[in-house]
């Protein structure tokens, strides 16, 4: 098989994956909806685009994930890398995700992004990050 020909199978497979996860996702999203009573909540969007994300933890007394749920609107990248992120962090504890890296998270969404598109995979990511970041700030500190 010629070379050039190899890297054209390669990307209409690579279409195929993206077309399959991607979407699976996207039409029948992970937890999308709400918590009745999240430990935090938080939202951000892409001003570029107006994709609009809204994350829910439900965080048990030992910070780990027992439930999360995202909900918004915007493009299929956006709101599948928000189901695909839901379920991922079930289950980990908050000092696990602080190890979650945006790369894991493009990993995870299972096909290559221009930059622009990154914004798009990551904006569930860098919600995620945000509400680390405040969990800690809430933890309370032990006196001597």
């Amino acid at each position: 098989m010629p070379r050039e020909f190899a890297r054209l199978y390669e990307v209409s497979m690579s279409d195929e994956l993206y077309d399959e996860h991607i979407l699976d996702h996207f039409e029948s999203p992970y937890h999308k909806g709400h918590l009745d009573h999240p430990t935090i909540a938080h939202e951000d969007k892409n001003p570029l685009c107006g994709d609009e994300v809204h994350l829910e933890l439900l965080v048990d007394e030992n910070r780990r994930v027992k439930e999360a749920w995202f909900d918004g609107h915007g493009c299929a990248i956006s709101q599948a890398a928000a189901s695909i992120l839901t379920h991922e962090i079930e289950g980990k504890t908050i000092d696990e995700l602080k190890e979650f890296t945006a790369p894991h998270m493009l990993d995870l969404l299972k096909v290559r992004l221009t930059a622009s598109r990154q914004k798009c995979g990551l904006l569930g990511f860098k919600i995620l990050k945000t509400m680390i970041y405040t969990l800690d700030e809430r933890k309370p500190t032990v006196s001597p």
